[in-house]
């Protein structure tokens, strides 16, 4: 009796999950992975600069579904199949440990992203998956009740399952090779990008992180509240991040021109600052006030927002005139900055956009238009905030489609 053939494609995350665990789950299947690129996993290498982001420790789907600016809801229901717990469990019994960072960010305990890569190749090795790389998707035709899956080189593969896992593209024209499968896609665009500057002031205090900031789009009602980084051309850091991925839609449109609000004390707005700085000036009346900083900033940014307020660096706090000091809580609760542009955070690289999520069914990863297709990962419209979360989408629906696999594969 001929074995049934499911072919995976994309070798990333998401991919080498479905394969390894449709694989395991029902031996009596033959899985095929191909990966357009001469690399595996290269996202999971370069993921948490090299240690692998692979979850984050949150245990309530109804609090982690709030990291996803998109497919929120749908992932609220995949969730009750394969959730963070899932995953610990799952690199445990094959022997990786995780641990959690104090903002929630699960790691391996050997801070390398090697040992997520071993884990993974190991286990389609076990379990017999076979690996084509080098091997770019042509085109995808359903012959019902198959699939003819034609790479690059005239290779053809016959499937009687497909899961796409191929990732998130940038650019609409990408999806071209599965537009002919009826599926509507949601055109994609970039999420998790810094915020360019240029030839702002601030931009020589690169490498300054400031551990707490809220930062505010100006006419919208877009907020993110956390550490920020000032980079040589403008700010990045986890609250630009959250901030540019719940923005990813309407900043586009913007054209990526538009003003922010820095507020550098979150404890503080203007009013609670005026108050503070008249017990300032009466507390600390003789010191210099570039030598105390009493909002324990760091020492190259107050000298900044000093010299951006016109405050003299000899002069004390009883002697700060009524205009500085006004410039000085404006510039500390609500400086506006004009970001032009953005950069990518490449080891973070997120696209917002791809298979719409109407089109799929969410026990199964099954497509509702085409028996035997099946999606996992970045290719479908879901893309969460910086921190582990679109991990953990890869891993929740590369196992969701997998389980369904191995049950319907003979």
């Amino acid at each position: 009796m001929n074995k049934k053939h499911l072919v995976v494609i994309g070798g990333g995350a998401a991919g080498f999950f479905c394969a390894a665990n449709a694989a395991r789950m029902n031996p009596g299947l033959e899985v095929t992975l191909v990966e357009k690129s001469s690399k595996l996993l290269s996202k999971v290498k370069v993921s948490g600069g090299g240690r692998c982001n692979v979850t984050h420790a949150c245990f309530s789907i109804a609090e982690m579904i709030k990291k996803y600016p998109r497919g929120a809801s749908f992932l609220k229901k995949a969730f009750h199949h394969f959730f963070t717990t899932d995953t610990i469990q799952w690199f445990k019994e094959r022997g990786v440990e995780l641990k959690t960072e104090a903002d929630g960010r699960m790691f391996p305990v050997t801070n390398s992203s090697q040992t997520i890569i071993d884990c993974l190749m190991k286990e389609v090795n076990k379990y017999s998956v076979n690996i084509i790389m080098n091997a770019e998707v042509k085109t995808l035709l359903v012959q019902q009740p198959q699939f003819e899956v034609a790479l690059a080189g005239n290779k053809i593969l016959q499937a009687d399952y497909v899961c796409i896992a191929s990732g998130g593209y940038p650019k609409t024209i990408q999806f071209e090779w599965l537009k002919n499968l009826q599926h509507t896609i949601e055109e994609p665009v970039p999420s998790l990008f810094t915020f360019n500057m240029p030839g702002n002031a601030i931009t020589a205090l690169m490498g300054v992180t400031v551990e707490n900031v809220v930062v505010k789009i100006a006419g919208t009602k877009l907020m993110e509240q956390g550490p920020l980084l000032i980079t040589h051309w403008g700010m990045s850091g986890p609250a630009v991040l959250k901030l540019s991925a719940w923005g990813a839609r309407e900043l586009q449109t913007k054209n990526y021109t538009f003003k922010i609000m820095v507020n550098w004390i979150p404890e503080f707005n203007e009013n609670t600052l005026r108050e503070k700085m008249q017990q300032l000036r009466f507390d600390i009346a003789t010191q210099k006030i570039i030598n105390r900083n009493p909002f324990l900033l760091p020492g190259r940014l107050w000298e900044y927002l000093l010299q951006q307020s016109g405050i003299a660096p000899d002069l004390r706090w009883a002697d700060l005139p009524a205009a500085n000091q006004n410039k000085l809580i404006k510039n500390l609760c609500v400086q506006e900055f004009e970001v032009k542009g953005k950069t990518t955070f490449k080891e973070e690289f997120v696209t917002a956009g791809g298979i719409q999520l109407s089109d799929i069914d969410y026990n199964t990863m099954q497509s509702k238009k085409i028996p035997g297709l099946f999606f996992a990962g970045e290719v479908i419209n879901v893309d969460g905030v910086t921190g582990g979360f679109n991990f953990q989408n890869a891993w929740t629906t590369g196992w969701i489609a997998a389980k369904a696999i191995s049950s319907a594969g003979g």
